[in-house]
């Protein structure tokens, strides 16, 4: 089955900022990157950090307007990453899917996206 049949919701191509770390090794520095597309319960970026279909991560992003249809809001997620794409973008970053698990709202001095 494409991927693209098993998303339940529609993903918009939206660039945002977000920071993320694995969650399997809390010492690993987080890792800057922007989302190539969204949703409420997905996201694509490009990394060139070693991540593994499966993994867990921990994401800090701004959920736009354009997918809440309210105000901007700071979320810390927890999302597994579902599949990656070696070498997809310039330089050779790969392109990661993450499904997101859970979230919530953040403080806004909890969170450095920009």
């Amino acid at each position: 089955m494409p991927l693209d049949e098993r998303r339940l919701n529609t993903r918009l191509n939206l660039k945002v900022a977000l920071r993320f770390r694995p969650l399997l090794n809390p010492t690993t520095p987080e890792q800057r990157a922007e989302t190539v597309n969204l949703s409420p319960r997905g996201a694509y970026f490009a990394t060139d950090y070693p991540l593994k279909v499966g993994t867990p991560v921990e994401m800090f992003l701004k959920m736009p307007r354009e997918l809440t249809g309210q105000a901007p809001t700071d979320l810390r997620c927890t999302a597994r990453v579902v599949h990656i794409e070696p070498n997809s973008f310039q330089g050779g970053k790969a392109g990661v899917g993450v499904h997101i698990e859970r979230y919530e709202t953040v403080a806004t001095t909890d969170r450095e996206t920009n």
